[in-house]
């Protein structure tokens, strides 16, 4: 009997797990506080950001910071990758898992280091965000600081517009 369980309970896990797309490599750079490079088994490159969660661009307050957290937490490690997708430009956006390490999203939240994405934010890791502000970890110890998505809109407002 139990060795029926087991077969069904592995059947299962393996109807579960082929829907997700999984990268397995070593992270070989950082480009800022939630974007990464890897180099996956295949030797492919592999361009990732956090799903879920958006950093200080590297000319904001805190931007330089959370790219040197994300680093003590990455740089040279290896890395299974839960990929969640593209977004709108189409850079692909996953999930860094590091076996017997906390979600780098996560720590990156708690350190005060980063918001979660502005639409439909994850209520999990918004409840961190919320829980860094009140605390006024990292960036949240400013009164209003600005999200890096509106950073970047202000960045392509003053560029010059060539014809």
């Amino acid at each position: 009997m139990k060795s029926i369980v087991f077969v069904f309970a592995g059947f299962l896990c393996s109807i579960f797990a082929s829907g997700r797309e999984i990268i397995s490599g070593k992270v070989v750079t950082v480009i800022d506080g939630n974007t990464v490079e890897i180099v996956a088994e295949d030797n492919e490159t592999y361009k990732i950001q956090l799903h879920g969660i958006d950093c200080p661009e590297l000319g904001q307050e805190y931007g330089e910071k959370a790219k040197r957290f994300l680093e003590k937490l990455l740089l040279e490690k290896p890395v299974s990758v839960e990929l969640k997708g593209k977004d709108r430009w189409g850079n692909r956006l996953g999930v860094i898992i590091i076996e017997g390490e906390d979600d780098p999203r996560v720590e990156l939240l708690e350190a005060g280091l980063a918001w979660t994405s502005e639409t439909n934010p994850n209520p999990e890791l918004e409840a961190l965000r919320t829980k860094a502000k009140d605390k006024g970890k990292g960036l949240w110890r400013a009164d209003n600081p600005t999200p890096p998505w509106q950073f970047r809109r202000q960045q392509t407002l003053t560029q010059f517009k060539s014809s």
